[in-house]
């Protein structure tokens, strides 16, 4: 199964880089990762309207700098580390504008999923986002790209610029915190 992905990718970033094919290809992109990436900045940025536009500004940069893309990363990789580089400036200046500490930024978060009445049906649903939300933002991303996108560690050290090592006890602190936050809500 891992190699028929592999050979896709590679097809398609052969499509990429063939001025014949390389619109249609891009069109197939758009549809192969407008979900998975959409969910990954919504759960960084908790506001739909947000994560439409860094989604729109991520396909953007992307095609506009489709050239620079040699293949030695996975195509899905390079769109992640665009998406999150894009959600990292928009929560960066949301928080300037807003005169925010990190601290207060994530509690700002778990407050606004905590007031939104329709989202996610379940309590328990709720109370994982607010228990994410008020991680501090490097777990809230690994924890993101770990537990929902099921992302490899590798890929993850290639999108997030850190090693494996450091990512795996991001992701077990994140985890213990939610444990906690879970236990303490009991």
């Amino acid at each position: 199964m891992s190699s028929l992905k592999n050979l896709e990718n590679e097809q398609l970033t052969a499509r990429l880089r063939d001025p014949a094919t390389v619109r249609q290809a891009f069109n197939d992109v758009i549809k192969a990762f407008s979900e998975p990436l959409y969910w990954q900045i919504r759960r960084l940025v908790n506001s739909h309207d947000d994560a439409n536009d860094i989604l729109q500004n991520t396909f953007l940069k992307a095609w506009g700098s489709l050239e620079n893309f040699r293949g030695e990363a996975k195509l899905s990789t390079w769109l992640y580390k665009i998406a999150i580089n894009e959600s990292l400036t928009v929560l960066e200046r949301e928080r300037r504008r807003a005169s925010m500490s990190l601290d207060d930024s994530e509690a700002a978060m778990a407050a606004t999923i905590a007031a939104e009445p329709d989202i996610d049906g379940d309590g328990l649903s709720r109370r994982l986002r607010i228990a994410v939300a008020s991680l501090p933002e490097k777990q809230r991303i690994v924890f993101n790209m770990k537990y929902f996108d099921d992302m490899k560690y590798e890929d993850m050290s290639e999108i997030l610029g850190t090693s494996v090592g450091a990512l795996k006890a991001s992701y077990h602190l994140a985890t213990k915190k939610i444990e906690h936050f879970f236990e303490q809500g009991d």
